[in-house]
Order: C-alpha cells, then sequence, then structure tokens
C-alpha cells in the first residue's frame, strides 16, 4: 500500500535522508546519465514530499516556498518515480499532492517547474503551463513550466 508524507528537513529521519539522496542519485545521476552534484544545500529549506510503499521511498518530490528556488515563484523539483512503478499513475498523484500542499501554504502564488522537455505533456495534463522557455540543464533538453494556485 502507497502512503504519502510531506516533512520538513529536521523532520527527516537519518534513514529517510538517506533513502531520498540515493534514489534521486540513482534516477538523476545513474538512469539519466547526468553525473553532477545533487548536494545544492536546499534540501534544508525544502519540504518533501514522500511516497512509500512499506518503508520503501518509490516517489519524492521536493516543494520550495517563493524566493528559496526561484526568485518569483514557489517550486517542485526533483520529482522522481521509482522505474518499476512508473506508467501506474503514481507520478500523477505525485505531482497532485505538491500543487495541493503549495495551493494551500503558498495561495496566490505561481508555480514554477524545470520539466525535462519530453515530459511536458505529462505536466500540462496537469495544469501547466510551456511559456516557451526551453535550455540544456545537463545536458537534457528542459523547459520551464508555470501553474497558478
Amino acid at each position: 500500500m502507497l502512503y504519502w508524507q510531506i516533512k520538513s528537513y529536521n523532520k527527516l529521519s537519518q534513514e529517510e535522508l538517506y533513502d531520498i539522496l540515493r534514489i534521486r542519485a540513482k534516477i538523476f545521476v545513474v538512469e539519466q546519465n547526468c553525473p553532477y552534484n545533487d548536494l545544492d544545500k536546499k534540501d534544508n529549506i525544502a519540504k518533501h514530499v514522500i511516497g512509500k510503499e512499506g518503508n520503501k521511498i518509490i516517489a519524492y518530490a521536493r516543494i520550495f516556498k517563493e524566493g528559496d528556488f526561484y526568485e518569483k515563484n514557489t517550486s517542485i523539483g526533483r520529482i522522481l518515480v521509482c522505474g518499476e512503478k512508473r506508467k501506474k499513475k503514481i507520478g500523477h498523484t505525485l505531482v497532485e499532492k505538491s500543487i495541493n500542499f503549495c495551493k494551500k501554504n503558498y495561495p496566490g502564488k505561481e508555480i514554477k517547474i524545470s520539466s525535462q522537455s519530453h515530459l511536458k505533456r505529462f505536466y500540462q495534463k496537469l495544469g501547466f503551463v510551456y511559456k516557451g522557455e526551453a535550455y540544456l540543464e545537463d545536458g537534457i533538453p528542459h523547459c520551464s513550466m508555470y501553474l497558478t494556485c
């Protein structure tokens, strides 16, 4: 059974933090063959959205209030679902839970995400709008997308 939590950094257990960093490295560094330093000194100011089956993290995102990541926007990032759990609508649930947290805690603020370009339609189905900002990030095509809460 899948259950969800949203925690601040100081509420994460050591095991949860280790698992979060491990799964982010597995997906963003190894799976996507993108060697970069994921430790950007921002986890301590983020809210962490965690989807677990038992004790295993299978879905994750982090949320920032306006000014903590983007100067004028709230942000959802590091959005991931474990490979074997993809195509089961878990990503939709993860993003919806993240959006709902932003709506409740940062009402009226625009959410900005940095989406891999091939996921643009996925995010559009969830209400995000592409405004023509395309760029390479770590050699992977990305685009900025926005949603007003």
